[in-house]
């Protein structure tokens, strides 16, 4: 089986943006290449392979990759996908109670006595009897969400914040699809990328109906975009790290093997609506998550690094956690008169 392309978006104070590929332990620059976004955009208009268009920009220029990678560079990583030009037409969306365990961490959450199952592990088990439909047929609806647009979107070593607002903040490690949609409305998978989809989980225990604010937080993907079809079975780990110590940690399984619902179901369900297939609009949608330290009563300080690895999507995904210490102000609205 040949290797899947890797791709990373780096950026110089001097130089800009740029897309280089993976080739360990070096990154090779793309020639006339400033995003992913781009690249997908000319293999829709060309009709061709975005493979083939990346394969013939390689050059000759080659960067330290852990250099890069550890911060000590001058080239900094970006999100692994973005739409830099109109940020406000990439949709950071997700959906939830795919994985057996983020039932159970739910209904942990917003049930004292196991009396009887909460609407999250009920809407779990839809997704057991309904959610692989025979193929060309629709299954059972996942829930979703909706996270904000491309503005949130942060890379690795960057950090993810808990705003004044917000009551706490935990990782959730997932993988993201990546997606595009082409000029007759058509969506498109790029591929997959690590994801940390950080939420707020204090609020959301509060009650169900604070789930949709709950997610309304920054986010991380990266540092690769891997170019594959391949979401079978995905294996990795997520930690937390504090003052250089690992102070929890978790093996962590994602991908169609060991999930409630396909692929092609999670995707029909999100592409369904017309708003989601306006054309040239960019989607990263992350795919759920088996485990998060906020399920085992771990609470993040200031500074704490949380690390998400899966073994097909690259090198781990690192982001401190910082908390505002501005208080929340009002947001005021004025009339327009």
């Amino acid at each position: 089986m040949k290797e899947s392309i890797r791709l990373i978006q780096i950026i110089h104070p001097d130089l800009g943006r740029r897309v280089a590929m993976v080739k360990e332990p070096s990154l090779v620059i793309l020639k006339d290449s400033n995003s992913v976004y781009e690249l997908a955009v000319e293999a829709l208009e060309k009709q061709e392979k975005i493979e083939g268009i990346i394969l013939s920009r390689l050059s000759n220029e080659l960067l330290d990759y852990n250099a890069i990678y550890e911060g000590v560079s001058e080239w900094k990583i970006l999100p692994s996908f973005d739409y830099p030009q109109n940020p406000a037409a990439c949709i950071v969306s997700g959906t939830g109670l795919t994985h057996k365990n983020s039932a159970l961490n739910r209904q942990m959450m917003h049930q004292a006595q196991d009396v009887k199952l909460n609407d999250s592990m009920q809407m779990y088990l839809w997704g057991v009897e309904g959610g692989r439909p025979e193929n060309g047929t629709v299954g059972v609806q996942p829930e979703w969400f909706y996270k904000g647009t491309g503005d949130i979107l942060h890379g690795h070593l960057e950090n993810l914040e808990v705003p004044g607002f917000g009551n706490d903040g935990g990782e959730e490690p997932e993988v993201a699809g990546i997606y595009i949609v082409d000029r007759d409305g058509k969506p498109w998978r790029i591929g997959f990328t690590t994801g940390n989809e950080f939420s707020d989980h204090v609020m959301e225990k509060k009650s169900y109906l604070y789930l949709a604010p709950s997610k309304l937080r920054n986010c991380a993907i990266g540092p690769e975009l891997v170019l594959t079809a391949d979401f079978e079975d995905v294996q990795g780990t997520v930690s937390i790290t504090r003052s250089g110590t690992t102070i929890w940690t978790k093996d962590i399984k994602s991908g169609e093997k060991n999930m409630a619902h396909s692929l092609e179901n999670l995707e029909h369900h999100h592409f369904k609506y017309p708003g989601h297939r306006i054309p040239f609009q960019a989607h990263v949608h992350f795919y759920g998550a088996d485990a998060f330290s906020f399920g085992e009563q771990i609470q993040l300080l200031e500074g704490d690094v949380m690390n998400v690895q899966w073994k097909e999507l690259g090198r781990t995904l690192k982001n401190p956690l910082q908390i505002s210490q501005e208080e929340e102000r009002l947001a005021l609205v004025e009339p327009l008169l």
